[in-house]
C-alpha cells in the first residue's frame, strides 16, 4: 500500500483562493456587467397582462399572445449548459439553482423592437408560483445572442 502526505501551507491556500474569487469577480463583471442588471423590481406576475407588462419595464414591445407556453423542468443535476445559463441568470438577480427539479412555467414572446433585428427575437420568461425566476432575450439572427432582460444600446 502507498500513503502519500503533502504538507500544506493555509497561508498559500487563502492566497489562491482570493486570487480565483478575485478572477470569477472579474469574469462576471467583464461578461455580465451591468447590462443584465433588471431594472424591475415587481417580479410578480398572475397573468398574461403582467407578464407582457413585466417585459415592458425594460422596454420591450411584445406580442400580446405568448408564441408558446410550455411546462419545462429545472435539471436536478447541474450540466456545463445549465451553469452558464444560469450564469446568465444569477447577474441578473436570480437564481435556477434554487428550483432544481422542480417543474416551472415557461413563456415566450415575440420580441418587436429589438435594436437593428433582422431575425425574429424571443423573450422568454420562466415563471414560479406567479413569480418571474429567470429568462432571457434571444436573438436567433446568425451573430444573435442569449442575453439578459436589460434592453440592449441601439447601435445607430
Amino acid at each position: 500500500m502507498l500513503v502519500m502526505t503533502a504538507k500544506v501551507d493555509k497561508k498559500k491556500i487563502a492566497i489562491i483562493l482570493a486570487a480565483v474569487v478575485a478572477v470569477v469577480a472579474g469574469l462576471i463583471w467583464l461578461l455580465g456587467g451591468d447590462d443584465t442588471v433588471p431594472t424591475s423590481t415587481d417580479t410578480s406576475v398572475v397573468n398574461n397582462d403582467d407578464r407582457v407588462n413585466f417585459l415592458a419595464s425594460f422596454g420591450w414591445q411584445v406580442t400580446t399572445s405568448p408564441v408558446e407556453s410550455s411546462q419545462v423542468r429545472i435539471p436536478a443535476e447541474s450540466t456545463e449548459i445549465f451553469e452558464r445559463y444560469n450564469a446568465l441568470q444569477k447577474a441578473q438577480g436570480y437564481d435556477l439553482s434554487e428550483y432544481a427539479g422542480q417543474t416551472v412555467m415557461r413563456y415566450v414572446y415575440q420580441v418587436n423592437n429589438y435594436p437593428g433585428a433582422t431575425e425574429p427575437v424571443y423573450a422568454t420568461l420562466l415563471i414560479s408560483r406567479n413569480q418571474v425566476i429567470g429568462g432571457d432575450i434571444t436573438d436567433t439572427s446568425a451573430k444573435g445572442a442569449i442575453r439578459g432582460f436589460k434592453m440592449p444600446q441601439s447601435s445607430s
